[in-house]
Parts: C-alpha cells; structure tokens; sequence
C-alpha cells in the first residue's frame, strides 16, 4: 500500500512538474544569456537566499537572547520570593501594599523591579489556590502551551499586536509550594527587530549590488582569455591549421589546461589531416602509373595491335596485369576505408591455425621454387578469430619475405603453441630493414627508399593491412630486423579467454 502511494506521488510529481519544467526550459531557450550573466544572476540568487537565512537567523537569535533575558529576570523575582522569611500573610499584605506603591512611585521596589521592562507575572499557593499576586493585564495562561510555552500575537484591547511569551515555574518556601506565571511583552523588542531587519536589508542589498556590479567586471576579466581563444579559433582554416594554436601564456588556471587540451586535439587533427592528404596523394600516385600504362597500351593497340598479334599479345598482357595490380590496390583501400568506418567485421569462430599456417607454406613452396622455405616447428593450437583474415595477414608477411628475399635465401616459418598463445614466426635472410623503416613500416603507402631504388613492385599498404587484423584479434606484432641481414616478424595471437 505504502509503495503504491509513493508510485502514485510520483507519477503525479512527473505530470505535474516536468510540463513545467519543459515549458520553463523552452521559455528560456528563447533567450540567449551569456556565461557572464548566468553566473551573476546565480550569485545573485545565492546571495538573496543566504541573507534571508541570514535574517531569519539574526531574528530567532535576537528572540532567543531576549527569552533568556526575560527568564534571568523571572529567576531573580522568584529568589526573591523564595529567600523571603514572613508568612504568608504578611507576605499577601506586603505585596498587596507594592500595588499602591507601584501605583504612586511607577515601580515596585519589592517583588517586580522588572517590570517597566516588559515583564509581568502572577503567583498564587498551589496548595490553598490562594493569589498572592498578580499585574498581568492581558491573560492567557489558558492558550495551548508548547513545551510549557505559548507564543501568541494578539491586540490587548485598542493596543497594536504584541508577541508575548508564556512560562510557568513552581518554587517551594516555608513548606509550602507557589505557583508563578511569567509574561513577557515583546513588542519593544520587536519594533526594534523590525527597525533593525529594515536598515541591515537595505545596506545588504546595497552591498548586494556592489558585489555583482564589480563582480560583472571580474569576470569579464576571468573569461577574456575565452574571448582570445574564441577568435584565434575563428580564423583556423585549412591553410593555417599547423601555425595558429591558442595563447596559453599568462594564465596559469583552469583555462591554460583548456587551451593546452584544445592545441593538443588541433595537434591531433592537423596530423589526421596531413595523414589523409598523404594518403590521397599516394593512392593518387599508386594509380596514376597504372592508368598510364594501360592507356599507353591502348593507344598502341589503336596503331598496331589489329595487324601484329605479337603487339596485341603484349598489350592484352600488360593491360591484364595491371588491372590486376588496380584491383588489389583499390580492394585493400576498400579495406583500410571500411576499418576507418568502423565497418569491417570479423567473422570469429575456433580452428586449429597449425593448418592453415601449413597450408600456406605448401602454396609458397608451389609457386616460389628458388627460395629454401622451411617449416621446422608447426604445432597444433586452437585459435578464436576471422580465419580468412588471419591468413590474409599471414599471407602478407610471407609474400614480404619472398619478396626482399633473392634467389636461394631462406625464408622460415613456424607455428607454436606457447601456454595457449599461437605464436607464429615468419624469418627470412633477406634485405632487412634499417631503423627508420622498422619505425615507419606499418604506415600506410609507405616504403623504404632502397626497395623504391631497387624497384620491388608493391603497394605499401600490406602490412598497414596486417596490423588492423592482428590487433583485431587484440594479437601483438613484434619486429627484429638488421639491414642486408633479414627480418623476423613475430605474431601472437592470445589464447581463447572464457
């Protein structure tokens, strides 16, 4: 049941408030405030409702102090009754003789010394009811007490409202129990409370004022390197993209990390930038002399190929050889496009590389016979992962070493199974790699200056290929290589984790 009425509140709380809530947000959207603004008109909403707290607690505190006042006052009225030593008689006559002698002098000297201070009170015998004393004009000892208090407002015949303040005590004396009922009038000290609220709130608010006036002018200040950032940004173009970068110089808070972070992505994006440039310009070079060469062949077949077979023969070749040499090229930048997308998938399922890996080194030893290609280790390990793509990774690193490799050179390949890891190892003693390779290697169309020299076809997007499918596979690649010694390309692949 309880949990229904809470549900029911709420759903009630959600149609209620949240129209609310979307029509204040679509109001105010319709205004466009700056950040200087917002923020003033935020400390300006703090400092109203702190000084309002702030009167409330000056008011209760100042109530409170003239409550313990007017106790301390109640006390001493009731020690001097208590330290009394007639009876009770007497007592009643002098009491009753303080009445003309108020009367006469203005106050009572004996029992209610206070009382020209706002303080008034009626004290009778518990045990014989009897009154012995009472000056309080306005009675209501009857009204709903709280914790033995009462705290009412109300007009005392024509006079204005008054605060007043109800306590009853009990003091015993000469065996004998007496019952005071103390009143005290705070309506002095309210005019004054309210004089006071009056003045303190408008030197408050004029204060108030001061502050988000000098405020405004602070964060004009605060926020000017914002303004410098904003128009160093609007000038960015592709043109000055690597020589603007914002000014972090002079500030040393929060901005200067904003400006640092912002340089540092404009780092990142002028890099992306001149890597896609790059790239276009490759590809642009990869398949400019392709074009130019089956178009030189079709000019040539235009001229001759019809009346010499051996032209048409030659032309037909080479026109065939490079469309294949475009077709590879255009399908491994498919590739590369689709991993940028975030479109390349991989299809994953549990086989046995051992074989593949063997299969691969029978095909290389069928169509490459002047190359000494060895297989000493090949153990079976179970591998998750895309099958076709991990051999066409593998592929690349082999087709590599048969490629830098020359006539007679060797060129090893191994499969092992390390704790569950399939560890595969592709060696040869080929050409090698200096050290700016090895750094550059897997960047795409790259290729080193002395393979250019020596005019080893390829495309320089192999093993940029490669890398995207081993870490696909979250496999690591490690490289060893020594110029005109050879280079080892080792490949892990982790073991499947349940």
């Amino acid at each position: 049941m309880k949990n229904r009425l809470v549900e029911a509140i709420r759903q009630l709380l959600i149609k209620i408030i949240l129209p609310l809530r979307k029509k204040k947000e679509a109001f105010l959207g319709q205004f466009r405030f700056s950040i200087e603004f917002r923020i003033s008109l935020h400390y300006l909403k703090l400092l109203l409702v702190n000084g309002a707290i702030f009167m409330v607690a000056i008011s209760l505190l100042y109530y409170l102090a003239e409550w313990r006042k007017c106790e301390n006052r109640a006390n001493v009225i009731i020690n001097q009754f208590v330290s009394a030593t007639a009876d009770e008689e007497t007592i009643l006559n002098l009491y009753k003789s303080s009445l003309s002698s108020y009367a006469e002098s203005g106050y009572n000297l004996l029992i209610n010394p206070y009382y020209v201070d706002g303080i008034s009170f009626k004290v009778y015998n518990s045990s014989t009811n009897m009154e012995l004393y009472n000056d309080i004009s306005y009675d209501i000892s009857e009204k709903k007490k709280i914790l033995n208090t009462v705290y009412t407002e109300d007009k005392v015949g024509d006079e204005p409202k008054k605060l007043i303040i109800y306590e009853e005590k009990e003091a015993s004396s000469n065996n004998d129990t007496y019952v005071f009922h103390f009143q005290c009038d705070f309506a002095e000290a309210s005019s004054r409370l309210h004089w006071l609220i009056i003045n303190i709130s408008i030197v408050y608010l004029i204060i108030v004022f001061i502050i988000i006036r000098q405020g405004k002018k602070s964060d004009r200040k605060l926020f000017q390197p914002i303004y410098e950032m904003s128009a160093t940004a609007n000038k960015l173009t592709v043109n000055n993209l690597h020589s603007e970068r914002l000014n972090v110089e002079g500030t040393k808070n929060e901005l200067k990390d904003l400006a640092t972070v912002i340089n540092n992505m404009l780092d990142r994006i002028e890099t992306s930038y001149e890597s896609q440039k790059q790239f276009v310009s490759d590809a642009s070079h990869e398949l400019r002399t392709p074009i130019a060469v089956i178009q030189g062949y079709a000019n040539l077949l235009n001229r001759w190929g019809t009346k010499d077979e051996a032209v048409l023969m030659e032309s037909i070749d080479a026109i065939s050889n490079e469309a294949k040499f475009m077709q590879d090229l255009v399908e491994k930048l498919l590739f590369l496009s689709r991993n940028d997308k975030k479109t390349l998938k991989l299809v994953k399922k549990r086989f046995n590389m051992c074989t593949v890996v063997e299969d691969m080194v029978k095909e290389t030893r069928l169509v490459t016979t002047n190359r000494n290609i060895q297989s000493p280790i090949l153990e079976n390990v179970i591998v998750y992962g895309d099958k076709q793509a991990l051999k066409q990774a593998i592929r690349v690193f082999i087709d590599n070493a048969v490629k830098y490799t020359k006539e007679g050179d060797t060129i090893t390949v191994t499969c092992e199974n390390k704790s569950g890891d399939c560890v595969i190892t592709v060696q040869d003693t080929g050409i090698g790699m200096t050290r700016k390779d090895v750094d550059n290697i897997f960047k795409r169309f790259y290729r080193s200056e002395h393979v250019r020299n020596e005019k080893i076809s390829g495309h320089g997007l192999g093993l940029s290929i490669a890398k995207l499918i081993i870490m696909g596979h979250t496999g690591k690649i490690k490289i060893r290589s020594q110029f005109t010694k050879g280079t080892t390309f080792t490949i892990t692949l982790p073991r499947i984790r349940h």
